[in-house]
């Protein structure tokens, strides 16, 4: 019995006294029940403290961190069949139809690499007796995937979270309704809600794209080989897609519309098709389908696309045994009921506006992973966000989830690895006055044996010039280029340097060593700054072979007219690299080896073949000639490459 009034309500609920208000007020439970704002449910009557709406990989981790902290939580989750009829359990895109199974059929396609490299290491084998079942390999995926799906559901019982597979909707505050497969509907209320539902893959909305067509949702549960294949669509699915199946020896043409892997620095997404092209990918550009229809039954049968070019004025024509459809992924919000929340959306993507706490504007509805307007759509990222998010509801942290210089890969044939700001990115942001890019071609030690793929490997980093050359950008194609990027992305995330990086030893041989040894800068050639992306290379490739005739004048203006006992040790300028030698300006080619241009050692630069005959027994009137006139050449030859690089940078700038 209160011993003194008033006797306060909030909400319909009695608080108490004035004592026990105040009391109330410093715990913050007047608060809580203010957020309900009149509707008919109160805290105590919530039937969880967290409904998490997706049992993906954000999702699950949320949730598995709120029951840490003695919080009721329900998970929903509820996969729609696709228009093919696939489904797949318990984890999400990651699990089921994106990361895992990507990578696994990225492996055995460099496996079947491996194979051809392995008979120059002296493996022997019968060329005819080397095949690749489909079958088999969908099966031990699906295997492995199923047992994924088996562990998350024992984790969620182990952490005493409930589990549903329903499809969530909202009904109104702090109400969802849950529909199983049957149609059978229950309802719950929690105090707060979590939407994790992730995406699903776009289709065209042209004539047979649904029932001829499959996505990625599709693609690596297919009981059956896809034959020849054309993949629409530029992204990353695609280009991933793309490529483990030509690596595994199927007829694959990729349709694009405009660019490839749109968000990411372009030069090096370039560099990606081209090596995707050498290795038997073909490529059409700037057409969109426009009808498929099917034109042969069976597993996979054949059909036949209609594409018309992006500026409208040709039509093309082509058969395939699947058609595969990579053109982007939508969020799913606009069937949970959102609306009858209040919660806002991007109307034209479907994605939600949050702030830097993951709060959308109903204050007790959270959403993290890929529904996120402007942020990053990766696995670790919802994860992260998931985990923090659980800790500060109900731990008391304030750590927020941080979504710069997050490390990414792109698994096609030539890995792709990233962090931090593409170049064009760079050059917007920071100004192209005050960015400083490094690169450097490479090749594998592992490729040299099989003699392959020189200098395709590229590894670049940005730097900001008005802070110490802060590094901000970080860009590695090449094998294992996850593996290194990850190391790389810790270094940027506390602030790495380009002069931290250059006093750091690498580990030899391996492909992350290329980073550690001062990449040749691209800033200034001769003097002169050049475009970014496919157009500055465009510039080099069309002076590179005066650049070579001015060095190979200038050389050979040394070697006969010079006293031998001064002999060239190295090129001035350029920056220090292994034992005292100096980088070599070059252009930017990939027909020039990085690691002999970046350190040439002093003997062979001093001499080039020991005992070779004297200066003075050269052909006496040459010599004469060239010493008379080696000013003038070697002036006429600079200038000569310097109007040039400067034509190219007015044609391309």
């Amino acid at each position: 019995m209160e011993t003194s009034v008033p006797i306060v309500f909030v909400q319909q609920k009695q608080i108490g006294d004035y004592d026990k208000t105040l009391k109330a007020h410093k715990e913050g439970k007047i608060q809580k029940l203010l957020e309900t704002k009149g509707h008919d449910h109160v805290q105590d009557s919530y039937d969880y403290d967290l409904i998490v709406i997706g049992g993906g990989s954000g999702g699950l981790a949320a949730s598995k961190e709120a029951a840490k902290y003695g919080k009721k939580v329900l998970v929903l989750d509820y996969v729609t069949p696709t228009p093919q009829g696939t489904r797949w359990g318990l984890g999400g895109t990651c699990v089921n139809v994106g990361c895992i199974p990507k990578k696994l059929m990225h492996q055995a396609a460099l496996l079947g690499q491996a194979l051809q490299d392995s008979r120059k290491f002296g493996w022997q084998f019968e060329e005819k007796a080397v095949k690749h079942s489909w079958e088999t390999m969908t099966e031990a995926v699906q295997n492995y995937i199923g047992s994924l799906n088996w562990g998350y559901r024992v984790s969620l019982r182990e952490k005493k979270v409930t589990y549903e597979n329903a499809f969530g909707e909202f009904v109104g505050p702090h109400t969802i309704k849950a529909t199983n497969n049957k149609g059978k509907e229950k309802f719950y209320t929690a105090e707060k809600f979590l939407i994790a539902t992730g995406e699903r893959p776009r289709y065209l909305g042209v004539p047979g794209d649904k029932e001829y067509c499959i996505s990625s949702d599709d693609l690596f549960s297919l009981p059956y080989c896809p034959g020849k294949t054309l993949v629409v669509g530029a992204s990353y699915v695609a280009l991933e897609c793309a490529g483990f199946l030509a690596g595994l020896g199927l007829d694959v043409t990729v349709m694009v519309r405009s660019i490839l892997l749109r968000g990411f620095d372009q030069e090096m997404a370039n560099k990606i098709g081209e090596h995707m092209e050498e290795h038997g990918v073909k490529f059409i550009k700037e057409f969109v389908p426009t009808k498929v229809e099917r034109i042969e039954e069976g597993t996979p049968g054949k059909l036949k696309v209609i594409a018309q070019s992006t500026d409208g004025r040709e039509i093309i024509e082509g058969e395939y045994n699947t058609v595969l459809l990579a053109v982007g992924r939508d969020a799913c919000t606009r069937t949970i009921g959102l609306d009858k929340v209040g919660v806002k959306i991007n109307e034209r993507s479907g994605k939600i506006p949050v702030s830097d706490e993951e709060q959308t504007n109903v204050p007790y509805i959270y959403a993290i992973g890929d529904v996120l307007e402007g942020k990053l759509e990766l696995t670790p990222v919802a994860i992260q966000a998931g985990r923090l998010l659980a800790r500060r509801l109900y731990a008391g942290a304030t750590l927020k989830c941080d979504y710069v210089n997050v490390p990414t890969t792109v698994f096609t044939p030539l890995e792709y690895g990233a962090c931090g700001f593409s170049e064009e990115t760079a050059l917007e942001k920071f100004g192209e006055e005050n960015i400083e890019v490094y690169h450097s071609y490479f090749w594998p030690l592992e490729w040299t044996v099989p003699s392959r793929d020189n200098n395709k490997c590229y590894a670049k980093i940005i730097c900001n010039i008005q802070d110490n050359e802060r590094v901000i950008g970080f860009h590695v194609l090449g094998p294992n280029a996850g593996e290194v990027t990850q190391g790389f992305s810790a270094a940027i995330k506390c602030g790495l340097t380009k002069a931290q990086l250059d006093n750091t030893i690498g580990i030899h041989p391996v492909c992350a060593e290329e980073l550690f040894f001062s990449p040749v800068s691209l800033a200034n050639v001769c003097g002169l700054s050049f475009s970014v992306g496919s157009k500055r290379l465009e510039a080099v490739q069309m002076i590179k072979f005066l650049w070579f005739l001015h060095w190979t004048f200038c050389f050979l203006l040394w070697l006969f007219c010079r006293p031998r006992q001064k002999s060239l040790l190295s090129p001035p300028g350029g920056e220090r690299s292994r034992g005292g030698c100096r980088a070599w300006p070059r252009p930017h080619s990939p027909q020039v080896s990085a690691a002999p241009s970046r350190c040439r050692p002093k003997h062979i630069l001093g001499g080039l073949v020991p005992g070779a005959s004297p200066v003075n027994k050269r052909p006496a009137r040459i010599a004469q000639l060239m010493s008379k006139h080696k000013w003038q050449l070697s002036f006429g030859l600079f200038h000569l490459c310097s109007v040039s690089h400067k034509k190219n940078k007015i044609c391309h700038s």
